[in-house]
């Protein structure tokens, strides 16, 4: 109390007492002197009282609020992407109370997934009137219940899916040594096991739902393994490895040999416990996606029954009743995806393409949305207006119309298609469809806010799911009321400058319920890009984005960095990128752009690289550095470099071997030649799709659209790095390009990762890769 520290928190009331002390005099002076000396020491007692009382409000408001002093910011570095937390599989709950959700996090040298569960509230849509911005609006009425675990410490799990009656969840997880389906409840009971499953390593494109409730929730169906008779394997009828006998097209996986389990439907009690589930298909095929009738007699599911599966990818769709009877419900020379059973059980939603000759793996053609009746006699498409590719079917609960996930100049949002009217139009996200900025502009925010927006920003929706009832909502504001009925969506989305986040609304009208980013977001200064677009000579319009150096000043020069996305039909857009902000915080500009091929633009945009890699993306991608110089005077032309990965490698490694504009390349597990890429990919029938035939009858085609022809032009200096498991695209291609630049005499180093295939999976490989590009970048653009 009369400490020294004590008396610095009273400053202000020491002056008057010193100097209403001194004017005093002996002996009454002395009497009054003592009295003052009570009264000051109780002024300061007061004084300190009155301050601890404002610094434990203070302190409470801060525990209350958050509203923690700002921290200081620091530019991203390498390590900081192993902070951010990936958010998927967004499950709302029938009566949309509820939302169950994947968080991936890294722990050490591995990845876990954790099951979260988070509530918003019961009014959470009734938004009353206010004429603030939505940063600054509290609505007490619209309470969130905080997210948490769903599980108990030490669950790795994924795959949540809730029963029709709402009770339950049900999801994927190995513990205690059992692998299978566990279900739990909103309680947080210990999870009870309900049926082992058997994973095959064999690579199923567009695998779908792994399992599904029954319509009563008493049953799950699911897809599990099985050791089947193979006539593939015949001439290895003791099933050894040693040696590895090989008769078969697809006998590789993506990281080792493909196994030789067939995938099949099983169906198992969900109200018991370690009972034994009951095998409904078998056969040598590989059945997987399946969807649950409403009347819960028939599972629907895809399975290509051609007399050569690995020689032709055609999946159709299937139905199996209970008793184990199978019937075909599609027959096309395309491929079916991802069937779903309406809610009135009288069709069959799906994604399908048309063309006879398709891939495993990065396909030209734009998946639409089709329905078919049960029987399969009738069958329409929904979505041949939109032109573009959809993914990701659920049905609206009155079975009137279909939502799905598209692509769409660099965003990804959820759609909706009605069956009778044939009317597409985007849930959220910045399209015409949405409105006027000036309608509700209380509703108006960015993705900070923590009250509801009208979301048409530029964002990109990873994963969704819809409600099966539908509720009354109501917003109002001074001009305007409006209520609606709707289902409740839960969504993925994040921006170029938000990692993704929970977001749970109606219609447009969402809110962001969770919070795992927002630390790292708090702690690191981030940079957003400028969109970029600009005219080819041919006339083609082509999207792209530029970042700017942290700390950016005008007049100053600086490196830029092209970095280049797979597939070849990928899309870049507006998720946030960690990568990119780590090389924009390193002091590089990062130019990135969607040339044709890319999906996202229609179909015909998406055929462009059609018996062409490197022809028109590759002058669509100069076009647009040339197009950045021009526009950004502060780019040196001298200090160019090129970056990317899969078939984003493909094309650095042709860049270097056509221009010697840019003076370091980091090629990430590259495509060098497309004749031996052929025989050593998984995916052989990518050739087939893209190029339109077989390397004996189409040698000249491949090669002449193969890096590795033109090596000797090559003069940029190239790091290459590849997983050494890599089956999608085979680490020989990389030694190829590799062994060439070195015997020439350019400099050149191959980093290979261990047990890693295409696309690095543990934490140091990737925290090690990207600064390895740093460290080869630096040493040639600075």
């Amino acid at each position: 109390m009369g400490s020294r520290e004590s008396l610095t928190i009273s400053k202000p009331f020491a002056p008057l007492g010193f100097l209403f002390s001194a004017a005093l005099r002996e002996p009454q002076a002395e009497f009054l002197a003592k009295s003052q000396r009570k009264e000051r020491r109780k002024t300061q007692r007061d004084s300190m009282n009155q301050s601890l009382k404002l610094v434990f409000a203070l302190a409470l408001t801060l525990i209350l609020f958050g509203t923690a002093p700002a921290q200081a910011r620091r530019p991203i570095m390498p390590a900081d992407i192993l902070r951010i937390a990936s958010l998927s599989e967004a499950e709302v709950s029938p009566d949309g109370e509820w939302v169950a959700y994947t968080v991936s996090s890294t722990d050490g040298n591995q990845t876990v997934s954790t099951l979260w569960l988070v509530r918003p509230g019961e009014r959470f849509f009734r938004i009353p009137t206010t004429g603030r911005p939505p940063e600054q609006r509290r609505n007490p009425e619209s309470p969130i219940t905080p997210g948490r675990p769903l599980l108990p410490s030490g669950w790795n799990a994924a795959n949540p899916r809730w029963s029709p009656d709402g009770k339950s969840i049900a999801f994927v997880s190995t513990h205690e040594e059992r692998h299978g389906i566990w279900v739990t409840d909103l309680a947080g009971r210990a999870p009870r096991f309900v049926a082992s499953v058997r994973e095959t390593n064999f690579f199923i494109t567009y695998a779908g739902e792994s399992f599904a409730w029954s319509p009563d929730s008493k049953m799950i169906a699911f897809v599990s393994a099985s050791d089947e008779p193979d006539q593939d394997f015949i001439g290895n009828s003791s099933k050894s490895d040693d040696p590895r006998v090989v008769d078969r097209i697809q006998y590789k996986s993506r990281t080792s040999l493909a196994d030789r389990l067939r995938t099949h439907l099983w169906i198992v009690n969900a109200e018991k416990t370690d009972n034994e589930p009951r095998q409904l298909t078998s056969g040598p095929y590989y059945d997987h996606a399946l969807s649950f009738s409403p009347r819960g007699d028939e599972i629907a599911f895809l399975s290509n029954h051609e007399a050569d599966p690995d020689a032709n990818n055609n999946s159709d769709i299937f139905a199996v009743n209970l008793q184990g009877q199978t019937r075909q419900v599609t027959q096309t020379v395309g491929c079916e995806y991802e069937p779903a059973w309406s809610p009135d059980g009288k069709w069959i939603a799906y994604t399908a393409t048309k063309r006879d000759v398709t891939t495993i793996d990065s396909i030209a053609e734009d998946a639409h949305v089709w329905i078919t009746s049960v029987s399969g006699d009738n069958r329409r498409e929904l979505t041949a207006n939109l032109d573009r590719r959809a993914r990701s079917l659920r049905w609206r609960s009155d079975s009137q119309a279909v939502y799905f996930s598209a692509n769409d100049r660099g965003q990804s949002l959820v759609y909706e298609t009605e069956l009778d009217q044939g009317k597409v139009q985007a849930l959220f996200g910045s399209v015409n469809q949405i409105g006027s900025r000036t309608t509700f502009p209380e509703l108006r925010g960015s993705l900070d806010s923590g009250a509801p927006i009208i979301v048409d920003q530029h964002i990109q929706a990873s994963s969704f799911s819809v409600s099966n009832q539908m509720g009354d909502g109501e917003f109002a504001s001074s001009q305007n009321r409006l209520r609606f009925q709707q289902s409740t969506v839960a969504a993925i989305i994040s921006d170029p400058v938000h990692p993704a986040e929970l977001w749970i609304g109606r219609g447009n009208i969402l809110r962001r319920v969770t919070t795992h980013n927002d630390a790292f977001r708090r702690s690191v200064t981030l940079v957003e890009p400028e969109e970029l677009r600009f005219k080819t000579s041919d006339g083609a319009e082509i999207q792209g984005w530029l970042m700017k150096p942290l700390g950016w000043r005008e007049d100053r020069k600086y490196a830029m960095i092209l970095s280049i996305h797979g597939g070849p039909h990928g899309m870049y857009g507006y998720a946030f990128n960690p990568t990119f902000q780590v090389y924009a915080a390193q002091g590089y500009a990062v130019l990135y752009f969607n040339p044709r091929g890319s999906n996202g633009y229609g179909q015909k945009f998406s055929d462009g690289t059609l018996s062409e890699w490197g022809g028109g993306d590759y002058r669509d991608l100069m076009a647009g550095v040339d197009e950045a110089l021009r526009r950004y005077s502060w780019i040196d032309r001298d200090r160019l470099g090129v970056t990317g990965g899969s078939y984003g490698g493909f094309m650095t490694n042709w860049i270097v071997t056509q221009t010697p504009r840019f003076k370091a390349a980091v090629s990430v597990a590259s495509v060098s030649n497309l004749v031996s890429f052929y025989s050593t990919s998984l995916y052989q029938d990518l050739i087939h799709a893209e190029f339109g035939g077989f390397p004996w009858d189409n040698y000249d085609l491949l090669w002449q659209w193969s890096p590795l022809r033109y090596v000797k032009q090559a003069l940029t200096p190239t790091l290459f790095i590849h997983g050494e498991q890599d089956n999608d695209v085979h680490i020989t291609q990389a030694e190829e390009m590799y062994m060439a630049l070195r015997r020439r005499g350019v400099e050149t180093v191959l980093v290979r990762y261990p047990r890693e295939g295409h696309g690095l999976r543990e934490p140091k490989h990737r925290v090690d890769a990207l600064e390895r590009t740093l460290v080869w970048f630096d040493k040639f653009l600075k």
